[in-house]
Formats: C-alpha cells, sequence, structure tokens
C-alpha cells in the first residue's frame, strides 16, 4: 500500500504563489502516474494536473495552464504542484493521486487527505 500526504497549503493573497507537496510512504510506486485534484466548497473534485513516472509528460486542466507546474523527485518520493499567479477562483483543497500502470484495469488509485488552499482577493 502506499501512503500519500500533503503539505504546503496555506492562505495567500490574489496573484501571489504557492507550492503544495505530496509525500509517497509505504510500497511506492516510481512508474505510477500521479495527479492533483482539487474540490472547492459545495463542487466536485476536479483534475489540475498529471505527470507520468518518469515525469516527461505533463497535463494541465486549461483553467491552470501557464500558471501551474507538476513535477516529481523519484529519489525522494515527492510531487509538487507550483501554483503562480493565484486567483480567488483556485481556492479549494488540493487532493494528491498516484494511478498506478494498469490503472483501470489493475490495483485502484490511491489519495492523500488533502491540503487547503486559500487564495484571498
Amino acid at each position: 500500500q502506499v501512503q500519500l500526504v500533503e503539505s504546503g497549503g496555506g492562505l495567500v493573497q490574489a496573484g501571489g504563489s504557492l507550492r503544495v507537496a505530496c509525500a509517497a510512504s509505504g510500497r511506492t510506486g516510481h512508474r505510477d502516474a500521479m495527479a492533483w485534484f482539487r474540490q472547492a466548497p459545495g463542487k466536485d473534485r476536479d483534475f489540475v494536473a498529471a505527470i507520468t513516472g518518469d515525469g516527461s509528460i505533463t497535463d494541465y486542466t486549461d483553467s491552470v495552464k501557464g500558471r501551474c507546474i507538476i513535477s516529481r523527485d523519484n529519489a525522494q518520493n515527492r510531487v509538487y504542484l507550483q501554483m503562480n499567479s493565484l486567483k480567488p477562483e483556485d481556492t479549494a483543497v488540493y487532493y494528491c493521486a498516484g494511478f498506478p500502470p494498469k490503472w483501470p484495469r489493475g490495483p485502484s488509485e490511491y489519495w492523500g487527505e488533502g491540503t487547503k488552499v486559500t487564495a484571498s482577493s
């Protein structure tokens, strides 16, 4: 089993920057794709960004393209989301998730508990 713990959330003024981190422990899967999702109050959990196991390919939802960068350090079992030019609509709980290579046919994805990001106007 892999455990994910997010950190780095907090309160920041609109226009500011924040980096959230996700630490993996347990049977870590360096080949697992990793992703960030977010859930604003009263809304569904939405995809934000993803990165392949080797870090060579990334993907972003349109609303964060050009403002956010997802990265990973497999030696440290860490995934990061650098968020710049934050907007009030970025306010949400940010969740880290891991997707094993054969997902969804094989082992299921796994999630962290989330870290709260608040961008004040």
